[in-house]
């Protein structure tokens, strides 16, 4: 049910959350009938039924296909950063010049795998506020901001792989998750006194506030968490299947799931990073991770890496020979 127009620039994220599309549960039995036909002991396939299964629930074919994947990395910069003893303020603006000539690890993983990479430049040269002393994105900034990750899937994937690059956006994920998920603001960081201290300041600036997770992702969040989470809602629309990759996408992710846990039933986690607070909000959103990479980059390598298992999941799950075969 959609809510009543109030007129605010939420009012159409809120409106499309309300009515995502669902999963072709047709299409789903269909493959879950072909895994059982398989010339394979019942569950010998492991996480390969498992991805085939879904990616046919969501692409809403018995025999899904990955032709045109897509690593899609949201670049902004934090004001934030400024005051992190361990963040360069200039690193952001020279990832993205690395993405851009080809030299970073999502560029070499995204290149095996086949796949598409476009960088996202959510407004480098003017960082958000530091969330300790302003919110980060007005409501009209961060639905516009929204509206514009939306489009990342304008040239077309049939899998989607998100990403993020900016210095300090480790701590602005941590006061994200904690904001969304609660608990101990050390216990959402990297394990640094001051991100621990950012992050209860900001959250007591900001206190009140947070209970709605589209408020939480203006106040505490940033350009390329809400670039991200309408990537997500966009490919939900587009019935295509998502790949997360880091802490940062996740909390990002998070978002939608805050406001409704069946928002990411079209995505999976690609990895676990290895970081603590990856692994917790992970398992508070109930994703089990595809591989274990220990890549903390955030930028989508560990994501991209993921779609070479959909790929040889659907080879095997649409290839492999049938007990009437035998």
């Amino acid at each position: 049910m959609t809510r009543a127009p109030t007129g605010l620039p939420f009012d159409d994220i809120r409106n499309l959350l309300a009515g995502l599309p669902q999963a072709d549960e047709g299409a789903r039995t269909a493959a879950q009938a072909r895994t059982r036909d398989l010339a394979a002991p019942e569950g010998s396939l492991g996480r390969l039924a498992e991805i085939a299964e879904w990616m046919a629930a969501w692409q809403a074919s018995p025999k899904p296909a990955v032709m045109r994947p897509l690593v899609a990395i949201f670049a902004a910069t934090h004001g934030l950063a400024a005051a992190d003893p361990g963040a360069d303020a200039q690193a952001t603006h020279r990832l993205v010049e690395l993405y851009a000539a080809g030299g970073a690890a999502v560029n070499q993983v995204a290149l095996q795998a086949e796949a598409g990479l476009k960088v996202f430049d959510l407004a480098l040269d003017l960082p958000t506020p530091d969330i300790r002393a302003d919110a980060a994105l007005s409501e009209a900034a961060c639905a516009a901001t929204m509206a514009f990750g939306m489009e990342a899937i304008a040239g077309g994937a049939d899998l989607l792989c998100v990403g993020a690059a900016g210095a300090g956006n480790r701590t602005v994920a941590a006061a994200l998750a904690c904001a969304l998920l609660g608990g101990a603001p050390g216990a959402w960081t990297d394990g640094s006194a001051w991100a621990g201290e950012a992050v209860s300041a900001a959250l007591a600036l900001h206190e009140g506030h947070l209970g709605d997770p589209l408020e939480a992702l203006r106040r505490v969040g940033g350009r390329e968490f809400a670039a991200i989470a309408g990537a997500i809602l966009a490919a939900r629309y587009q019935r295509i299947p998502v790949l997360l990759d880091g802490f940062v996408s996740c909390a990002a992710a998070a978002v939608l799931w805050k406001m409704d846990p069946s928002a990411l039933d079209h995505c999976r986690a690609a990895h676990a990073s290895g970081d603590p607070a990856h692994a917790r909000l992970l398992a508070a959103m109930g994703l089990d991770p595809l591989l274990e990479t220990g890549i903390r980059l955030e930028e989508g390598a560990g994501a991209a890496l993921a779609i070479g298992l959909v790929k040889s999941a659907l080879a095997v799950h649409g290839g492999m020979a049938t007990q009437a075969q035998l």
